[in-house]
């Protein structure tokens, strides 16, 4: 039984990349992990029916989204990983969910990380009090999930 009768709120969470902090992002989304299942039947079972084997996975591509800040350090991986390939990408990217105490309990890690899509924002003179956004969609290897911190 949780200990805790109260869910947490969705609003409080940091995001470091290879153990460096980003802090700054105001919505994370697409944290998924997804099971394929080959269907199999034996010519021999007395009934009818398939089997369901659990094989490969995949991970979600995972949107990072935060108002634009006087930071290059987004772009710069990017760059690197448009001009080297894979030795771009980064080892770990890593979402900790955190109390009302900034106290980690529950954390996210993507495993071999690559940018796959920058936006940046979109620039009207209308909107007036509107923050500019810009977005980076990362592609992953795998997804692991610890409480509260994970290897």
């Amino acid at each position: 039984m949780p200990t805790r009768p109260t869910p947490y709120g969705a609003f409080n969470f940091e995001i470091s990349f290879d153990g460096t902090s980003f802090g700054g992002f105001s919505d994370v989304s697409g944290l998924s992990t997804e099971v394929t299942l080959s269907e199999y039947r034996e010519g021999s079972d007395p009934e009818n029916h398939v089997r369901k084997v659990p094989g490969a996975f995949k991970t979600g591509d995972v949107t990072l989204k935060r108002g634009v800040v006087d930071s290059r350090a987004i772009w710069t991986w990017v760059e690197d990983v448009r001009r080297n390939g894979p030795l771009g990408r980064k080892a770990a990217v890593t979402i900790r969910l955190l109390d009302e105490a900034r106290n980690p309990v529950q954390s996210w890690k993507l495993v071999n990380v690559t940018p796959m899509k920058f936006t940046g924002p979109t620039l009207a003179a209308k909107g007036g009090g509107d923050v500019a956004m810009e977005e980076l969609v990362l592609a992953a290897e795998t997804v692991r999930m610890g409480f509260p911190d994970v290897d």
